[in-house]
């Protein structure tokens, strides 16, 4: 059990805060519908999973989710819970939910890396999306088509994936970081008729140019028919003069110049379950899985988790630190149907220095902060105290995910950042497009710990036997059919990959529709809140004894001495011995007395089995492009695998440190 768990809340809501929260006007609208009594959340969230059909469509009603014709029934569950239909013969369009409003309120501010900044109202975001959906009809797409996109975080991005929307085309859509195998690796496998593609992007003080990858990457799929050119980061006619030799190329202002942006936009209405998005996999250990992900299913699980879940309201600000190859930003883009203002930040989080998204709360009186768990420890390890250094007055929540949020990053963000904040770890992933647990303004917060599951989401977690535990780790699990839950795989038309990869593990087992494992190693708290360990197949196991990677890890970088780790499993004798990589501080050297200080931290705080048989440096930790260490091809790589897919990787290049070592030969 985690040493934290029994400790008091690092935070609880101020009774106001909780009473006007938009959970409680839920919970009361619930029992008032039901002529009910539920009594705080724990009460809620186990009617909600007692009584799906009933929770679905409430929510459905309650969030605001407008049908053009009305559902059959909630859901119609099939042989296996990939089969479960929802809300068959409902019918709607994903767009004209997040452009409902008029106006000249602002809906979108945007700032680059290099200072220039823009803002869009509720009414040129509508005028552009229109435009450039009428530059997509006049060239024959339709619905199902797939438009891609090559694109910062940028105003842009969300204008492309909603013009798509709105002609019920399916977006899918990566960052100008990734290299080209890694772009064709993804898009090669959907076919798309469109690439929307900015001419290259600011990180770190510099401009990277991507027109040499754009020019290879329509060269590479035969089913491109129009490249369209983004400047982004020089001045379109420097653009326009590079895009020459691209024959399917056409510059974003003339492909849209002209359609007339006043003209209405023409929404295509869609069954419920029709393709919105396709999202993937890392890719580390193969090609990248494509997740096809539905319309009236991503509306009504990100409004859940949005409105309810981080009360997002009328006037609110939300910041995301994410790229467009992170399931983060589709995340965020949902939130232009809560009334909710988009925040949009694209280049380095530390540059100039670490004060660079501190000063963007500030600048944009941001009230819901989202960034990596990975960003926050960086903040820590920078000896930086924005409270002394900014206001933050505007700002509400702050939500982390990408990686297990450590207890002490949870005291750091309440005595360095500011302490009436409800700081929401969130967990889930591009596979759910969304969370399975994740936080709640009416509830306090425990270090290391998520707030709570969400609603309507059975979540458990599993001993080897398949039978639900608490209080010990084991399988993060759901064990009904959820409304998050992906269309198919592409191209799988038995869904023979999909069960494979979530339904595998417990699947004969006591729940006969199948049990989603997701593959995370997670804890079910007395709190009923949870602890993410980190993955299930990066799990240790020295002599039988299963250890997540998390425990190591929130020891190891406590110490002033280490940036990061990252630990895996090496086959030795018969068993497995747990060998632990550490990039230490600038001027640091990892010698015997730092091996030995490293080793009684972990002793000390956890047990003897979690203690490394070898500690060894390295100049950095390999991670995918959305910043996730790789411990599985680290693990891979010391068993003298290869590790194909090098372009899943943000740096690829870190693999090379952890090749043949001599010291892993004894």
């Amino acid at each position: 059990m985690p040493t934290t768990m029994m400790d008091a809340p690092l935070w609880r809501p101020q009774p106001q805060r909780a009473e006007h929260a938009t959970m409680t006007a839920f919970n009361r609208w619930i029992n008032q519908r039901h002529d009910l009594s539920l009594k705080g959340y724990d009460e809620l969230h186990h009617w909600s999973v007692e009584n799906p059909e009933t929770f679905w469509a409430d929510a459905a009603a309650f969030l605001g989710v407008r049908l053009h014709t009305p559902a059959q029934a909630t859901f119609e569950q099939g042989d296996h819970a990939v089969n479960t239909r929802w809300f068959p013969g409902a019918s709607l369009n994903f767009a004209e939910h997040l452009l409902h409003r008029t106006g000249d309120d602002v809906a979108i501010e945007c700032e680059k890396e290099n200072g220039q900044r823009s803002q869009w109202s509720h009414n040129q975001l509508r005028q552009a999306v229109s435009q450039l959906a009428q530059a997509f009809r006049a060239m024959g797409i339709k619905k199902g088509d797939r438009i891609a996109a090559f694109l910062p975080n940028c105003p842009e991005a969300i204008i492309g994936m909603l013009a798509a929307a709105s002609l019920g085309a399916i977006w899918s859509s990566t960052s100008p970081d990734f290299g080209f195998q890694g772009v064709l690796d993804r898009f090669g496998q959907i076919a798309p008729r469109v690439l929307l593609a900015a001419d290259g992007y600011f990180y770190n003080g510099k401009r990277h140019d991507s027109l040499d990858k754009v020019k290879a990457i329509a060269r590479s799929i035969p089913s491109l028919e129009k490249v369209v050119i983004l400047p982004f980061s020089q001045p379109v006619d420097m653009v326009a003069a590079e895009i020459k030799t691209l024959s399917s190329g056409v510059l974003w202002p003339d492909f849209v110049s002209r359609f007339d942006p006043h003209v209405d936009i023409a929404y295509e209405i869609v069954p419920f379950d029709h393709p919105l998005y396709i999202l993937y996999s890392s890719g580390t250990t193969g090609k990248p899985k494509c997740i096809v992900h539905s319309t009236g299913r991503i509306l009504l699980q990100h409004l859940k988790e949005l409105k309810l879940h981080t009360d997002l309201q009328a006037g609110d600000k939300l910041f995301y630190y994410t790229t467009c190859g992170w399931m983060m930003w589709n995340w965020m883009a949902s939130a232009l149907a809560t009334d909710a203002t988009l925040v949009l930040y694209d280049g380095s989080p530390f540059y100039p220095d670490g004060n660079r998204l501190f000063d963007l709360i500030d600048h944009y009186d941001i009230t819901h902060f989202g960034t990596s768990a990975k960003w926050i420890q960086a903040v820590e390890k920078n000896s930086l105290k924005p409270r002394n250094s900014h206001s933050l007055a505007s700002l509400k929540t702050i939500l982390s995910t990408g990686s297990p949020l450590m207890p002490e990053n949870f005291k750091f963000v309440y005595d360095h950042i500011k302490t009436d904040i409800c700081l929401s770890s969130i967990s889930g992933g591009t596979d759910i497009c969304s969370c399975f647990a994740l936080g709640n303004p009416t509830l306090p917060v425990y270090a290391g710990e998520l707030q709570c599951p969400g609603l309507g989401m059975d979540v458990k977690v599993l001993d080897e036997n398949g039978q639900a535990v608490t209080d010990q780790p084991g399988e993060l699990a759901c064990t009904v059919p959820f409304v998050a839950m992906p269309v198919s795989f592409w191209n799988d038309p038995e869904y023979r990959r999909y069960k494979k990869a979530y339904f595998n593990r417990f699947q004969d087992k006591w729940q006969p529709n199948g049990i989603w494992c997701h593959g995370d190693r997670a804890e079910i708290t007395p709190h009923g809140g949870l602890v993410i360990y980190g993955r299930s197949d990066a799990t240790l196991n020295p002599g039988g004894v299963r250890i997540g990677t998390a425990e190591i890890y929130r020891q190891v970088e406590k110490l002033p001495e280490i940036t990061e780790s990252i630990a895996v499993g090496q086959r030795w004798h018969g068993d497995e011995r747990i060998i632990l990589f550490v990039v230490t501080a600038p001027g640091v050297a990892l010698d015997d007395a730092l091996r030995d200080k490293i080793r009684r931290q972990i002793r000390q705080n956890t047990t003897p089995r979690h203690v490394p048989a070898k500690i060894l440096a390295v100049p950095e930790i390999p991670r995918t492009i959305s910043g996730k260490i790789v411990e599985l091809a680290v693990r891979d790589i010391i068993h003298g695998k290869t590790v194909d897919n090098l372009d899943a990787l943000a740096n690829p290049q870190a693999l090379k440190h952890f090749e043949n070592r001599p010291e892993l030969a004894t």
